[in-house]
């Protein structure tokens, strides 16, 4: 309202000055005011002046043949060197243990860490299994490098390295959830990866971030392999989550319910690979006498699947 005051007010004044297109000098004076007691009008206030003057212009540097023939175009995300040499399980144990004992908030700390990534993905399965029963110890705040690293891993044998942990119950559950998460951000996924992990989707415990992790994975594999629903591993997994299924999503009670619908959104979450279930998903749909809460999921689970199926042949008109 007008009788309300301002309590901070700030004003901000430029004046600049361009000749040939070039910005040559710029003064600027910012006030600002703080009024603590509006009623008595007593309060603060500051200001500040700058100005920035052009001094001189460089010529174009000119750069010969042999000086571009180091550039090349590439995108912003981090790169690395690449290592030429022979990465050994002795040197990362090492590695492990020098992080331990730097300091937890230095620039040291984070550049071990970035190599630790780096020198996992040039070690093998065996190689990683040997360094996990070398370098599991926790150092102090229970901090363990290793298992914080392997998800930015991304490879093949670390993927592996992971489920087998997972599967073993050697690492803590906020760490289990962290590696199924970071499923969904490996770049290029093998089917190696997905064989691995298909299996932990069978399990009594499987959590919500096993069914989404694991399928999030099968969709980017799909996204580079548009024939990826002939690949075995792929068709294990589908096999698994059509089996929940059970042909027309019927449930028996609450829980099974809850289970129902998570399956329905993992289904979703596969992409391509969800196209051999659409059949299932049509039915499961269709029927009257489900949850709607389940209909709508088996609808919402075609998200992904192309258009060149005809998913609306698939799909009756389940609402009239």
């Amino acid at each position: 309202s007008q009788s309300e005051q301002q309590i901070v007010s700030s004003q901000l004044e430029c004046v600049q000055s361009i000749r040939d297109g070039v910005l040559e000098e710029a003064k600027c004076t910012e006030s600002d005011r703080a009024t603590l007691l509006p009623q008595q009008g007593s309060g603060a206030e500051t200001q500040t002046r700058c100005a920035l003057k052009l001094l001189h212009v460089e010529t174009e540097t000119l750069y010969s043949k042999g000086d571009s023939e180091d550039l090349y175009v590439t995108d912003i995300l981090y790169e690395r060197e690449v290592t030429k040499r022979e990465v050994t399980g002795a040197e990362v144990t090492e590695l492990v243990w020098k992080l331990c004992l730097a300091h937890s908030a230095s620039y040291e700390t984070a550049d071990l860490f970035m190599t630790l990534v780096f020198e996992l993905r040039h070690l093998s399965l065996e190689a990683l299994r040997a360094l996990w029963q070398r370098s599991s110890f926790k150092c102090r705040d229970n901090w363990q490098p290793l298992i914080d690293a392997l998800p930015s891993c991304a490879t093949e044998a670390c993927v592996v390295l992971m489920k087998d942990l997972i599967a073993s119950g050697e690492v803590e559950e906020d760490k289990v959830e962290y590696f199924f998460w970071s499923f969904a951000f490996i770049p290029n996924p093998t089917s190696g990866m997905i064989e691995s992990l298909a299996p932990l989707l069978k399990s009594a415990r499987a959590s919500q971030s096993c069914f989404l992790g694991v399928t999030a994975l099968v969709h980017r594999f799909c996204s580079a392999h548009s024939s990826c629903g002939v690949v075995p591993a792929v068709q294990s997994v589908m096999r698994t989550l059509g089996k929940f299924l059970g042909g027309n999503c019927t449930v028996q009670d609450a829980e099974h319910l809850s289970k129902m619908q998570l399956v329905l959104k993992a289904i979703g979450n596969a992409g391509l690979a969800a196209a051999a279930l659409a059949p299932a998903l049509s039915s499961c749909a269709a029927l009257r006498s489900h949850p709607m809460e389940i209909r709508l999921a088996a609808v919402q689970a075609f998200r992904r699947i192309p258009c060149s199926l005809r998913v609306s042949d698939l799909l009756p008109h389940v609402w009239d």
